[in-house]
């Protein structure tokens, strides 16, 4: 049971059930997260907005992102040997809304990317990009975990701020 006092949450000890999907949703809207887009090469090629991303591991280098195994894009990331992650700057809010829409095709809207290594879809402009190979996907509630090394990549402006998602919002570092 999940005990409200104020601004603070406490769970029983004596009591291991999980919190409810609104609560969970707006404790996690408190954590800001960086913004990427994961790209698969196909026909036609497949893309995604996450905020999941992150480095798991120096020796070797691992990071991973997770991804709901019913979102459109997951058949291509389950069949996929090679991913990009592309890390976006905080001017890049129409890509991520671009990459984070249903229903469409995310790369005529976009525009602006190439083949890279594996022929999977690079996008241009990013604060960086990481060509990697999937080395693990692990099944985690409704998502995957996928776990994947870095084999190349590149960075643009070291300048550049990332975009941040928060509370719903995407955000600027002030």
């Amino acid at each position: 049971m999940v005990l409200q006092s104020g601004d603070t949450m406490t769970v029983r000890s004596d009591d291991l059930s999980t919190v409810d999907e609104l609560t969970f949703r707006r404790l996690m809207g408190r954590h800001a997260a960086g913004v990427v887009v994961v790209t698969v090469a196909g026909e036609p090629p497949a893309g995604f907005t996450a905020t999941s991303f992150t480095s798991v591991s120096l020796r070797p280098p691992l990071v991973s992102f997770c991804l709901d195994r019913r979102a459109s894009s997951w058949p291509a990331v389950a069949s996929a040997r090679t991913v990009a992650v592309h890390v976006l700057s905080d001017r890049q809010e129409r890509v991520a809304r671009t990459f984070a829409t249903s229903g469409i095709d995310r790369f005529a809207a976009h525009g602006d990317w190439y083949h890279g290594p594996d022929g999977v879809p690079l996008l241009g402009g990013v604060v960086a990009h990481l060509v990697c190979r999937v080395v693990r996907r692990v099944p985690a509630g409704d998502h995957s975990i996928v776990l994947a090394t870095p084999v190349t990549g590149a960075h643009g402006d070291d300048g550049a701020a990332p975009l941040l998602y928060q509370a719903g919002t995407y955000r600027e570092i002030a």
